[in-house]
């Protein structure tokens, strides 16, 4: 994380002050920026979508180009717009930025709702056979045999979409210790009007919100001895949390690598995760998924026409992947109110920081000056935990087991609603709000929920006051 000291005039004990003394300075210095220097001003509805404060404004074409790529529509081919066309003929979106409204958070369906923009639903078999023990030590996932790995529920027009995806609630009261209740809501899947037959009887299925872009770049580069150094598979200090981090394979670089982005971190790279969503998401060919998204029992891909090979260019894929990498965290606010450094004291008291770490240092990357050797304050340590029975998807991904999600970072959390006009959280969006989401926690939180539910009202009211300062 550092550059080498001379071992010859520091001993251990006064290069770890050194170390310590510094996270100390940082973090007081950059309390407001969570990003680092990259942390940006704005606020408002556009407080998601503003680049890189240091980024140099020779590369903001570049944000700018990528952005364009993001946010506009793709339409079917063949069309005029060669750059743009080669849409579907099955997709969950025709955009990115339908998914990441204003580079924020997606949101559950409304009731009634045909289709779930901005949510999607995976799915996979398990892996029973010598072959589907292969593809899934490969992918992650074994694909369900007709409607692979994920749902699509648009198809071009006139033709016939995957499924209609709609999301039923119970009620799941819960009661702090002072008799307070709060009705959580427990959402069921339904899937229906299936367009190309049964599903295999054994499909796992985990409906998946799209999370914010913010500081992704950054995330990126967190060196990985500091992701595998939060691990503590042996629970040394006896908080009950471990956390594991997800090895997955990476297309670009033929090998397995430290899992970082996605619910259940199973992308190695950004690179990679905007490819595998060009492709799953919208129905795009790249160079890293040169297929398209349909399986053998589909002929529609083979009867429609493409938009070339591939469909998205490895210089768009560039772009789109430099402008995710450079999309800047808002900074903090309110950071000196009474209620807010209270409710920082309670968010420590609980035990939340030992998932969502504060304070961490990216790595240097040649060529990306902007997210090189940042301190910053994002929150999580990039690793799997496993949440409890309450929020399991049941339906493993690489290492990832059906009750492990990795932990999701929580700065900008506060600018949800004036981003994305709703308060959603966890990957299904069951969460109506922060504290919602912090009574799902189960598993390796347990401990941490029910400190939370020993608060009263007034502590409650603080530690939300805290995180959506952030």
């Amino acid at each position: 994380m550092f550059n080498k000291l001379n071992s010859r005039f520091l001993t251990p004990a006064i290069a770890a002050l050194i170390v310590s003394s510094f996270f100390s300075f940082s973090a007081q210095a950059y309390s407001t920026h969570s990003g680092g220097k990259t942390t940006t001003n704005k606020e408002g509805a556009n407080a998601f979508s503003m680049p890189a404060t240091n980024l140099p404004m020779t590369k903001r074409l570049d944000f700018s180009v990528g952005n364009s790529f993001f946010r506009n529509p793709w339409v079917p081919a063949p069309a005029s717009t060669d750059a743009r066309d080669g849409l579907g003929p099955l997709f969950n979106t025709n955009g990115c930025q339908n998914c990441h409204i204003k580079d924020g958070r997606g949101h559950t369906p409304k009731p009634g709702d045909d289709h779930i923009v901005s949510m999607l639903v995976r799915i996979s078999i398990p892996a029973e056979t010598p072959e589907q023990k292969q593809a899934f030590i490969r992918d992650g996932v074994v694909p369900e045999p007709t409607y692979g790995g994920q749902i699509q529920d648009f198809a071009l027009p006139n033709k016939q979409p995957e499924a209609r995806i709609q999301i039923e609630y119970s009620d799941y009261p819960v009661t702090f210790n002072d008799g307070t209740e709060l009705v959580l809501r427990k959402p069921k899947l339904v899937i229906d009007q299936l367009g190309y037959g049964e599903m295999h009887p054994d499909t796992m299925f985990s409906a998946r919100v799209a999370p914010p872009m913010i500081g992704l770049g950054l995330l990126e580069s967190i060196p990985e001895e500091t992701i595998l150094g939060f691990v503590d598979a042996t629970d040394s200090n006896n908080d009950g949390v471990t956390g594991k981090a997800n090895t997955v394979w990476s297309v670009e670089y033929r090998q397995h690598m430290l899992g970082r982005f996605g619910w259940k971190a199973g992308q190695p790279t950004l690179n990679q995760q905007n490819a595998a969503a060009f492709n799953g998401d919208v129905g795009l060919t790249t160079s890293l998924f040169p297929n398209e998204n349909c399986t053998a029992n589909q002929s529609i891909c083979k009867d429609m026409p493409n938009g070339g090979s591939p469909e998205v260019s490895d210089n768009i894929l560039s772009f789109v992947e430099f402008y995710s990498q450079h999309l800047a965290v808002p900074k903090r606010r309110n950071i000196k109110e009474s209620e807010v450094v209270k409710g920082k004291g309670l968010f420590v008291q609980a035990g939340c920081e030992s998932c969502h770490r504060v304070n961490i240092k990216t790595a240097k990357r040649p060529g990306l000056p902007a997210l090189s050797e940042q301190v910053i304050h994002p929150y999580t340590d990039m690793l799997l935990h496993d949440m409890g029975e309450g929020l399991a998807d049941h339906r493993p991904e690489y290492l990832a087991n059906g009750r492990e999600w990795r932990t999701a970072p929580l700065w900008g959390l506060g600018y949800t609603k004036e981003v994305n006009g709703h308060t959603e959280l966890l990957h299904d969006g069951r969460a109506r709000n922060a504290l919602e989401a912090v009574l799902w926690h189960g598993g390796e939180a347990e401990n941490a929920k029910q400190k939370v539910l020993a608060f009263n009202e007034s502590e409650r009211s603080a530690l939300i006051a805290f995180l959506n300062s952030l």
